[in-house]
């Protein structure tokens, strides 16, 4: 059985999203990955999903989720992409490994559609540098046993 690993924002609608697709794309042979928000919008916004549509992963059928909906399974890690998730991160039974890294939230950017949809293809090729070097490390770690 995989371990899951939980990724989280406030409003789990871009950054975690657009981290978990990411990370399934680096690392689903490894792990299950899943996204949660803690104040979901209720949505996946359309430009996360049109950034990523542009790497070749289809987020389309993804939905927003609470956090507590994950509090009855067993997370081996929680990853937080934002400081709110951070702050209000509960503990999972059986998590092993926390980790915080913080991105930019592109739902924030203003501007022409243009230099909006610049915005999430910005905070996407961050995450996607991040969470392919996690993905890398969670491989090697294997290797080694």
């Amino acid at each position: 059985m995989k371990p899951n690993i939980l990724i989280l924002c406030t409003g789990n609608s871009c950054r975690s999203h657009m981290a978990e697709g990411l990370l399934r794309a680096a690392a689903g042979d490894l792990v299950d990955v899943h996204s949660a928000g803690s104040n979901p919008a209720g949505y996946v916004h359309p430009k996360a999903i049109a950034a990523l549509a542009e790497l070749g992963l289809d987020l389309s059928g993804h939905s927003s989720k609470h956090m507590n909906d994950f509090l009855d399974r067993d997370i081996h890690t929680v990853i937080t992409v934002c400081g709110n998730a951070d702050q209000a991160c509960p503990t999972y039974p059986g998590q092993v490994n926390r980790y915080h890294w913080g991105f930019d939230d592109p739902a924030h950017a203003t501007g022409t559609d243009e230099e909006i949809m610049a915005e999430f293809r910005r905070v996407r090729d961050e995450i996607k540098l991040v969470f392919e070097a996690y993905a890398a490390g969670l491989r090697a770690a294997r290797e080694l046993g």
